[in-house]
Order: C-alpha cells, then sequence, then structure tokens
C-alpha cells in the first residue's frame, strides 16, 4: 500500500473555532512543527491561524519512520567540536527536556524503550566510540554495547544504547497536538495551501513545512534542501526480534518492531544519493529493492511488504535546523531543517519559534538562527 501505516489511524473529531479577519499570528504547515507552534501561541492567547495544504501530519510528521530520539543529527563529539562544548550540551540537553515533554502529552502514542546507535564496520565503531566517550564525559545517559541482543546480534562492530529515547506514532501524536491547539483556540485550515505568505491575512507568520514548500521563503531556499526519505512495513511476525529503534550506518539505514509485530525499515538513500534530493513524494524502483533485500536478512526469511511509502525531510548543510525571523522580514518566522530527526526537534523547535514571537529568549536561538545562512 502507498498509504503511510501511520495515518491508518482513525481521526478523532476535534473543536473547530474560526477566527473571522486577521490574526495575530499564521502558521504554514499542519505537522509536529506547526501544531507545536499553534498549541503555544494559542495557550499564550495569541489569535492564532494554522494552514495545512492537506490534512493534519499527512506530510513529513505520516511518513517518518516512528524515531523519537533525543540530540542532534550531527554525532555529539562532532557536534562538540563544531559549535563548543558548552552550546552541544546545552542543545542536546534541550532535545531531553523536549522528549520528556512530548511524553507528557503524546499519551499511547509514545514508548520510550531506548535505542541502539550501531556500527556497521570497524570505522563506524570508532566513530561512535568517540561519540559514547563525549557523551558519557559531559554526563549523558549512554551505554557501549560490543553487542545487541535480538535480531540485529553478531550482525554489528558495537552500539551505543541511549535509554531515554523512544517510538512514537508521529501522526497520532500531532493530530492530538492539533486537537489540544484548537481547544485553545487556534483556527485549523486544512486542504488550504499557502503560495504567498505576503498574502495571509496575520501580523506575523511562521513557515513550518520543513522540507515541503520548498521556495515559500525565497531567501531560505539554499539553506534547506528537500530530501526524500522512503520507508517499508512488513507482514506482523510471531515473534519480537527488536525490542526498540535501530540506527545504522550514520543514519542510512533505520528500523524498529511495532507493537503489533510488523517491521517497519527506512532509509538506504545513499544508493541513489542524488535522485534523493528532491520534493518528490513518490517510491523508487531501486531503494524499495534495496529495502526489501534487507528487511530479509533482518528477519532472516522472505517477508510480504504491506506498506511502501516516500516523505520530504529538510537537509541543512550543518544539520542544525533554522529557526527564527527570516532575514530582512520583520514578520516572516521559519522553523524547519531537521536532517531526519524531526520527531522531536519538530516539536522542540515549534515550540521554540513561539516563544520567539512571544519575547521569551533561549539560547537555542542563537544557535539556529537563519541569519547564519544569509548573503
Amino acid at each position: 500500500m502507498s498509504v503511510p501505516y501511520w495515518l491508518e489511524d482513525e481521526i478523532a473529531r476535534r473543536p473547530a473555532p474560526r477566527r473571522e479577519g486577521r490574526v495575530d499570528a499564521a502558521i504554514v504547515g499542519g505537522g509536529v512543527t506547526g501544531c507545536a507552534a499553534a498549541l503555544r501561541l494559542a495557550e499564550a492567547g495569541v489569535r492564532v491561524r494554522l494552514h495545512e495544504q492537506r490534512r493534519i501530519a499527512e506530510g513529513a510528521s505520516g511518513r517518518n519512520g516512528g524515531f523519537a530520539l533525543s540530540g542532534g543529527a550531527a554525532r555529539y563529539d562532532v557536534a562538540r567540536e563544531t559549535y563548543g562544548r558548552e552550546r552541544a550540551a546545552a542543545y542536546w540537553r534541550w532535545t531531553e527536556q523536549a522528549l520528556d515533554r512530548i511524553e507528557e502529552l503524546a499519551g499511547d502514542a509514545l514508548r520510550r524503550p531506548g535505542s541502539y546507535r550501531l556500527a556497521a564496520d570497524a570505522e563506524e565503531r570508532e566513530a561512535i566510540r568517540a561519540e559514547y566517550e563525549a557523551l558519557r564525559e559531559d554526563g549523558f545517559r549512554a551505554e557501549w554495547l560490543d553487542d545487541v541482543p535480538g535480531g540485529a546480534s553478531g550482525r554489528f562492530r558495537g552500539a551505543i544504547l541511549h535509554p531515554d529515547d523512544g517510538s512514537i506514532q508521529p501522526a497520532r501524536f500531532v493530530r492530538r497536538l492539533a486537537a489540544r491547539a484548537a481547544d485553545a483556540g487556534a483556527e485549523i485550515r486544512e486542504h488550504d495551501p499557502v503560495a504567498d505568505v505576503e498574502a495571509l491575512d496575520a501580523d506575523q507568520v511562521v513557515v513550518a513545512t520543513d522540507g515541503y514548500g520548498h521556495g515559500l521563503v525565497a531567501e531560505l531556499s539554499d539553506a534547506i534542501w528537500p530530501t526524500r526519505g522512503q520507508v517499508i512495513v512488513s507482514e506482523p511476525l510471531d515473534r519480537v526480534l527488536y525490542d526498540r529503534p535501530h540506527y545504522a550506518r550514520q543514519g542510512f539505514d533505520y528500523w524498529q518492531q511495532l507493537p503489533d509485530g510488523r517491521v517497519l525499515l527506512g532509509g538506504f538513500r545513499d544508493t541513489s544519493i542524488m535522485d534523493e534530493l528532491t520534493d518528490v513524494e513518490e517510491t523508487t524502483e531501486t531503494i524499495q529493492h534495496a529495502l526489501e533485500q534487507f528487511l530479509g536478512e533482518l528477519v532472516g526469511t522472505a517477508t510480504r511488504v504491506t506498506h511502501r511509502w516516500a516523505g520530504i525531510f529538510g537537509l541543512t548543510q550543518d544539520m542544525l535546523p533554522l529557526v527564527g525571523r527570516v532575514p530582512g522580514r520583520e514578520a516572516v518566522w521559519v522553523a524547519g531543517g531537521y536532517s531526519g530527526h524531526g520527531n522531536v526537534l519538530g516539536f522542540a523547535c515549534g515550540e521554540l519559534v513561539a516563544d520567539a514571537i512571544l519575547g521569551r529568549e533561549s539560547p537555542q536561538l542563537e544557535l539556529l538562527a537563519p541569519a547564519r545562512f544569509a548573503g
């Protein structure tokens, strides 16, 4: 099936407030970032209108691998070298706090069994061992394993166990955020595409489309690159092989076993990497074949695929999101560019951009400022 597994949940009804005329803030994008921002602003008494071209969570928030990971897209040791030790540690702790807050809001959409970051070869073992040592030096919870239990046993060259990470049903979570935002007074307009942010009847505009809507903010069109990710899901298995999310080959392979026994597998973007720098939301034979082959290896036998899909995420050159005011445009804000880590970072950045509009300071605003790519 081409319908993402996550979008098969029944959609619960939510309040439907209407905002007539001009609003204080318009949000473009009904994914995790837009809904988190709408909730934060509406709870603060801001008149909010959210515009989504499809339905809530039908973009990247319903088309990803369902990982809820703390930290950033870069390895922690690399982040320390790049941004400085103090900044990197503060950024990691900020994402941990975001994951804790997601747990408060998500209900049964979130489980927290931890995650494995796996080394596929000796070179990757050395790299993630350096990350593990840096994490431990700075007081983060992490464990080193020379091997991992379950279906991956004997296949990899070491792993970091992140004990607080999770697995999320992303569409269910985002729809719950939208319902909370609507209950707080935000107007949510589905099937309402935006072609020109300047045409929105609002004092402030937040563009929260990550890799979608490329060119909507022309000033940042070269800073966030739309990138395609592809996923497959198997039929239910009668045994548990993988008890938590697994993340391997520097994130090019990722998989988990879902509560109903299915194995969800994504990645292999590097088998056709230039073709995947696109905003065309469709699967390709090359990557789907690679995914199916690896699924057979993970399960140990040929296994029927029941769901397959593609989604678009935003990639940045420095692997950090862009959050803040668009340079040269006083009333336009952006939050996006999660480099494939949008479930937690997207939520955190939605709250962060809302806080910025509300005049609340955060050390993350300087680190993630879009102005770093200006001019």
